[in-house]
């Protein structure tokens, strides 16, 4: 018989607690890459090009977790600042590849090293046998929850 789920503490309910963890890495994070001036959608959206040049607006919104649109704004502010470059109009069709230039490689850098601490931090609490059973017990949430699982209606 399944539990009521008002008799079972916020504390200790799984998704109720995997938003604070989730809230508060974004807050660590956020302090961490203040100083350099940058937001945690920004270095996302760094470390998506870093790894895979080229993307559209949409395949970085995707991959940091935004709206296109907030997207297309935080391209514009990496734009602004020299850290990206998008051609002026688009090689075919509507999308415009995004690429980081010399300055936003070095921003990335700056912002990795910036996140160490919250890195470490994350790795003290959770050893590295435990870390890796943590990663593969979200990941399979993920798979489970995210696009494409087997009760998605969005499919429909």
């Amino acid at each position: 018989m399944a539990q009521d789920p008002e008799r079972i503490p916020l504390s200790e309910n799984l998704g109720y607690v995997l938003k604070q963890a989730q809230s508060a890495l974004h807050s660590a994070m956020d302090a961490a890459l203040r100083p350099l001036g940058l937001t945690v959608s920004q270095y996302s959206c760094l470390e998506q090009l870093n790894r895979v040049p080229d993307q559209t607006n949409a395949q970085l919104a995707r991959g940091t977790f935004v709206t296109a649109q907030s997207m297309n704004d935080v391209l514009r502010g990496l734009q602004r600042r020299g850290l990206v470059e998008r051609p002026d109009t688009a090689p075919a069709g509507r999308a415009r590849p995004t690429r980081l230039t010399v300055a936003g490689q070095a921003a990335l850098d700056d912002a990795r090293q910036a996140l160490t601490p919250v890195d470490q931090i994350m790795d003290a609490i959770a050893g590295a046998p435990e870390n890796a059973h943590l990663v593969a017990g979200l990941q399979s949430i993920v798979a489970g929850l995210g696009p494409g699982a087997p009760d998605d209606s969005s499919d429909a």
